[in-house]
């Protein structure tokens, strides 16, 4: 349980936006956005949010990271804050403090997500049940899925974007020896995130045009390349929707997620032309001998700004509607 106000915060690499739950069943007040390379650790951002939006002292907080939460002190993947519940905690006087993966929340946001929240790619299939799988592209790839249990449902956090990746078919195996690696590998974070559309994108023109491989910025990509100014910078949009696809078919394979693919992060509700264009979905549903069965799934892009602040809300006031993975943090006595 936790005691209101309830301090809210989304964690990414890049990132970090904090909010306030001011009474039980309340809807989530944004307070500000802090850059993490603008403060030093998670408290100092904290305190420079309550500061500046005058908002009333939290007595609790749940914090969704960007990073596996094995224990109550999380280091970023992407960023070089240390997460520390215990140190938050002492630093606002709380009497409760939460750590989960930045896809728990939204994947609670999931189970009551408005229609005009969603973009649909592919066909609208209607009220589909079922379990859930949310996953998204941004400064890194995050993935978790909602299931159905009896009157409750079960979060379960994933580590997706550390799985490998490989070509399958000609197109991929042209650029794949181009492909920057990271320690020596190619996952699916490696292409299917910001640095990773880079990737894609100095590889192709390595590959296609003697580039020197060297990466352009993400979001020039995507501007340039839905434009048709820089076909080099099409063709990685058109490969990235390609990869996603098959990585989301994968997942629904994976977590039999007949509920819908919802996906979120900065990239995809950015390149929603590219999406519909055929590849994604052609790639999500080339899944032999399982075709048929994920014509029936849909696939949603999330288009509402900050989908884990309304799953936060939703952890912080309907706390024994779902059961999740994540750490605590209370004090002493």
């Amino acid at each position: 349980m936790f005691e209101f106000p309830v301090l809210i915060g989304d964690i990414g690499g890049t990132n970090a936006r904090f909010g306030l739950i001011e009474t039980k069943g309340a809807p989530p007040r944004l307070l500000s956005r802090e850059a993490t390379h603008g403060h030093p650790h998670p408290s100092a951002a904290i305190r420079a949010s309550l500061t500046q939006s005058g908002a009333p002292a939290p007595r609790s907080a749940i914090l969704a990271i960007a990073g596996r939460v094995d224990a109550p002190a999380v280091q970023l993947t992407n960023a070089d804050w240390l997460v520390d519940a215990a140190a938050i905690g002492r630093d606002f006087g709380l009497a409760r403090v939460a750590l989960v993966n930045d896809y728990v929340p939204v994947a609670a946001g999931a189970a009551g997500i408005a229609p005009d929240e969603l973009t649909p790619i592919g066909p609208e299939l209607g009220n589909a049940r079922g379990p859930r799988l949310v996953l998204g592209p941004g400064t890194g790839f995050g993935a978790a899925a909602l299931i159905p249990y009896e009157d409750r449902l079960a979060i379960v956090s994933t580590e997706a974007g550390h799985t490998d990746l490989g070509p399958i078919d000609a197109e991929e195996a042209e650029i794949w020896p181009a492909v920057e690696r990271v320690e020596e590998r190619v996952t699916v974070e490696t292409l299917l995130s910001g640095p990773g559309l880079a990737r894609l994108c100095a590889a192709i023109r390595a590959v296609r045009a003697g580039g020197d491989g060297s990466l352009c910025d993400p979001a020039e990509i995507t501007s340039t390349g839905l434009s048709g100014e820089d076909p080099h910078a099409h063709a990685a949009l058109a490969l990235f929707a390609k990869l996603l696809g098959r990585v989301c078919g994968d997942l629904a394979l994976t977590f039999l997620a007949t509920g819908g693919v919802y996906i979120g992060g900065g990239i995809a509700p950015r390149i929603v032309p590219v999406l519909r264009e055929g590849g994604f979905r052609a790639a999500f549903e080339r899944k032999a001998p399982f075709a048929e069965q994920m014509r029936a799934i849909p696939t949603s892009v999330i288009t509402v700004e900050d989908p884990a602040f309304s799953g936060l809300a939703a952890l912080a006031s309907e706390s024994g509607r779902f059961v999740y993975h994540g750490q605590a943090w209370k004090p002493e006595g």
